[in-house]
């Protein structure tokens, strides 16, 4: 039996995580600020009474520190964070305490104990795909690489966290692997996310009878359902090379315009779609799609769902919490 360390385990795709690895029969501790109980209902009862949760704040370098002591791991895979990019840009600050000083004062007593020869875990440090910032049309897919220009707190401390973590690497001989993800969605994601928010505001429309389904940007994402993200982070946990950073993407890019129209599609509403000046933000990247080429090659994954299937269980959540 692994043990594993999920830190952000409480969250959307922490638990999605733990659940395959519950699945597997492996041991599994969740850390961070927000227990399975407080965040995403994902975990049911019964699965939540299986992992271990451990209460971990990565802004107290003791915290960090009791919790390696505590978990011992063979595999951490790090998602604690400060995920939502306009909360990022908020408060600057805080991003960057918890997106990149956290990796740091997690890592340090991991390499403490690797010296002393007592703990060499593999360490799946999350990243975001929003570090390469804007490249243009004619450059996507995006492969590892591609230039790094974050243009937002939020990506350039996810490329800062990057750098740290990979200076363990490097320094120390730590097996850490990073991972630049695209877009990603599924049961439990936020409802201040594109894809949930869409849906529930068609299905609002589909209640009214009528109305006009409002969007912002008219970006271009590339999209992963959540269970294929998780099954990605866990094969390069399992078959990653250490020291190096790979793309979690399908290499497909679709329009909010386009999604908008498959929700509209899949829920059956007819609606029309218009631009609302209110939400359009000038910061976004027009287009964002990335090659997971390299990924395919080191580990054998390749995404089994589609951007269909993650509307079709969005909307089959969102059905459920209203019945």
């Amino acid at each position: 039996m692994t043990a594993f360390l999920l830190t952000g385990g409480g969250g959307f795709v922490g638990q999605w995580i733990a659940r395959r690895l519950l699945e597997r029969g492996e041991s599994v501790v969740l850390a961070g600020v927000s227990s399975p109980e407080s965040g995403p209902r994902i975990l049911d009862e019964r699965e939540r009474a299986a992992v271990r949760w451990i209460r971990t704040d990565l802004r107290d370098a003791s915290d960090a520190a009791n919790l390696i002591e505590a978990a011992r791991p063979d595999v951490i895979i790090h998602l604690a964070a400060v995920a939502f990019p306009p909360a990022a840009d908020r408060d600057p600050a805080a991003a960057y305490d918890v997106n990149t000083l956290g990796i740091v004062r997690l890592l340090g007593p991991v390499v403490e104990r690797r010296r002393a020869g007592t703990l060499d875990p593999v360490v799946v440090v999350i990243g975001s795909a929003y570090q390469y910032g804007a490249h243009d049309a004619a450059d996507m897919p995006l492969a590892e690489t591609a230039e790094q220009r974050p243009s937002t707190p939020y990506s350039a401390s996810k490329a800062a966290q990057e750098i740290a973590a990979l200076q363990f690497f490097r320094a120390d001989g730590l097996r850490v692997i990073c991972a630049r993800p695209f877009n990603h969605s599924g049961p439990g994601h936020a409802p201040h996310y594109l894809l949930p928010s869409l849906v529930r505001r068609i299905l609002d429309v589909g209640a009214r009878g009528a109305g006009v389904v409002t969007v912002g940007n008219e970006t271009i994402r590339d999209y992963l359902h959540v269970r294929d993200v998780a099954d990605a982070y866990l094969a390069l946990a399992e078959r990653g090379r250490p020291g190096e950073a790979y793309n979690v993407a399908s290499g497909r890019g679709l329009s909010v315009r386009e999604l908008a129209a498959d929700v509209l599609l899949q829920a059956g509403v007819h609606a029309d779609i218009s631009t609302e000046p209110a939400l359009v933000r000038s910061v976004d990247l027009p287009v964002l799609v990335g090659s997971a080429a390299k990924l395919r090659q080191d580990t054998g994954w390749a995404p089994r769902l589609t951007h269909a299937d993650i509307i079709d269980d969005l909307l089959r959540s969102a059905h459920a919490a209203t019945d």
